[in-house]
């Protein structure tokens, strides 16, 4: 604990040991610890025993208590009286570091970043704690949607990386800032970016966990950026080598050799909230390309390692990927039509953002917009126009502001009475031209409600046109769900127009690719046109068939309808501000049409 040749008193050791010892008990006796690291003071140390002890008392009362304004005054303390201490920087920078985490947590954000700032300036020759606050200060900017600011300090700290011969954190850096640009959506700064990630993390020769676990970082950009841009086919080679990558690291053991370089001794992400990470991104593809019931494998399996993990680690970010995960098996269950499942699930996405308001305003506007998804599946048309219209006062995200127009476009159609406001809506998503984002999946998307519409109105070539369209697009990308949707459109048009021969080419394969997602609603209405078709062509026996079947699936669904809005979640389509409600009231069964269904 001495440094500089000073003895170490005798006092010291054994008030230090004491208060170590009660620290570590189990339970662990905070309240003796901090007795005795009070008791250094009786001894009026020397400067350096009294920082390194404020610091001890700070760091105690921070992580083991609520006590936050001693915690802060130790701190304050500790980082006071070290500044003026040569060769005492661990001291120095760790009470700075944690005298900003503190102060972030009290709102107090302009004390946070000038203390990291002079920490940053005063650390250059500490290459360890010189990165770290480099970090520290770039996440704070983040936190605060300051991403330029961010973007810049990474710069700084790949660059700084560089001059100190660590192309591993130059890496970490790196690749930090290509996900801030992908938030951005900066896609002419990302490419260049991502390329020279690659090059790095293929020539950096290391311990083989980082240098897997910088794959992995790297995988996880280049999948979800192909994820955005909806393009499900091309991702699959970059999935599966993320996928191939995980299981590399599984395989291997923590190596406890140090690295040489001090600023090498980070680490992305924990092995075991990489592998959650990894389900995530395999979530999200399958549920984009329509592989619902392997979504619903690969959510289980991350639900129940999550569980495990958030035991003994309550790191925020495993309750972001909680909430992200069930988001996803949420619009899953509203396909297959387990709505009242989705609901509860709703539900549960609403506890997890009442714990934390930070989640709940990451996510406040994808909760608005799930159950806006929600009405409509229970034909509920105008709290669906309630859900989008606040979910998209909520986003500021362009995915998922065009996900939500082109879903209050499909309410506005089903009204039939909306015209000037599903004119004004498609104006702005208008996928022959000026298309807000890049993603080949909505602008599909956007095509296939411009059909729906068509055939509402009885513009029926222009239906065709349209829906050729999301065709082609669905089917370049394995957007299995959207081609399901398109292909039994378009056999009711061919239906109307008497056109039955060419009607039958597209029920059928609608109808098998519908079984295969499962999709209920458009399994329903493929068998509802297959009994038609068959009737009117005078196939007697398969027309009985497909009448059973539609009975089938008519019945399914209004079980599960039933069942839905009998529950005290459904009150939920009623929340329309403010937090989520902590109460949720019962009612007197299901009160909503079934019109939609049948």
């Amino acid at each position: 604990m001495a440094t500089g040749g000073e003895a170490p008193e005798s006092w010291y050791l054994a008030l230090l040991g004491f208060a170590e010892h009660f620290r570590t008990s189990s339970p662990p006796k905070i309240r003796l610890c901090v007795h005795c690291l009070q008791a250094v003071f009786q001894f009026k140390p020397p400067q350096r025993v009294e920082a390194r002890t404020h610091l001890q008392l700070g760091s105690v009362l921070y992580h083991h208590t609520k006590n936050s304004e001693l915690a802060r005054n130790h701190l304050e303390k500790a980082w006071f009286i070290s500044q003026h201490l040569s060769q005492f920087e661990d001291v120095k920078f760790e009470a700075a570091s944690l005298l900003s985490e503190l102060y972030c947590q009290q709102n107090l954000v302009d004390s946070a970043k000038p203390l990291l700032r002079k920490a940053i300036q005063i650390s250059q020759q500490t290459p360890y704690w010189h990165c770290r606050l480099l970090f520290q200060l770039a996440q704070l900017h983040t936190l605060e949607k300051d991403l330029v600011s961010a973007c810049d300090l990474l710069g700084v700290g790949a660059e700084y990386a560089r001059v100190v011969g660590s192309e591993y954190t130059r890496a970490l850096f790196l690749l930090s800032k290509g996900m801030l640009l992908l938030m951005e959506r900066k896609l002419q700064e990302v490419h260049p970016l991502l390329t020279l990630c690659g090059q790095i993390v293929e020539n950096w020769q290391g311990n083989p966990i980082q240098k897997e676990s910088l794959r992995v970082f790297f995988l996880v950009l280049q999948v979800t950026h192909y994820l955005d841009a909806g393009q499900v086919k091309s991702v699959k080679p970059c999935l599966k080598q993320l996928q191939q990558c995980i299981q590399t690291i599984s395989t291997l053991h923590d190596d406890e050799i140090l690295p040489s370089n001090p600023a090498d001794l980070f680490h992305w992400l924990p092995k075991e909230h990489m592998c959650v990470l990894v389900y995530l991104v395999t979530v999200m593809h399958s549920m984009q390309a329509g592989y619902l019931e392997k979504a619903q494998k690969y959510t289980d399996k991350a639900l129940m390692q999550l569980e495990k993990l958030k035991m003994l680690d309550c790191s925020p970010i495993l309750s972001s990927f909680q909430v992200i995960l069930l988001e996803h098996i949420i619009m899953c269950r509203l396909v297959t039509g387990h709505k009242a499942t989705a609901l509860q699930e709703i539900s549960q996405v609403c506890q997890l953002c009442q714990q934390s308001p930070r989640l709940f305003s990451n996510h406040a506007a994808q909760l608005h917009t799930l159950l806006g998804l929600y009405c409509i599946s229970v034909n509920c048309m105008d709290n669906a126009e309630a859900q989008f219209t606040t979910a998209l006062r909520l986003t500021t995200h362009q995915e998922l502001w065009t996900f939500i127009v082109t879903n209050l476009a499909s309410v506005y159609i089903r009204e039939g009475n909306r015209h000037n406001e599903l004119y004004n809506l498609l104006e702005r998503i208008n996928p022959d031209h000026n298309f807000p984002v890049s993603s080949h999946c909505l602008r599909a998307a956007a095509f296939y409600i411009r059909g729906l519409l068509s055939f509402f109105q009885g513009r029926y070539n222009e239906a065709k046109r349209f829906l050729r369209e999301t065709l082609k697009m669905s089917n370049a990308e394995d957007l299995n769900r959207l081609t399901a949707c398109s292909l039994v459109l378009l056999g009711h048009i061919f239906y109307v127009l008497g056109n039955h021969r060419e009607s039958n080419n597209m029920v059928v394969p609608a109808m098998q690719l519908a079984s295969k997602i499962p999709d209920m609603s458009v399994q329903l209405w493929s068998s509802a046109l297959l009994k038609d078709l068959n009737k009117a062509c005078g196939n007697t026996i398969d027309a009985h068939e497909a009448a059973q079947m539609h009975q089938n699936f008519s019945q399914q669904l209004l079980q599960d309808h039933i069942a839905a809005c009998s529950l005290p979640e459904h009150n939920l389509i009623s929340w329309t501000d403010g937090p989520p409600p902590v109460q949720i009231q019962a009612q007197n069964g299901p009160t909503t049409s079934l019109a939609s269904l049948l």
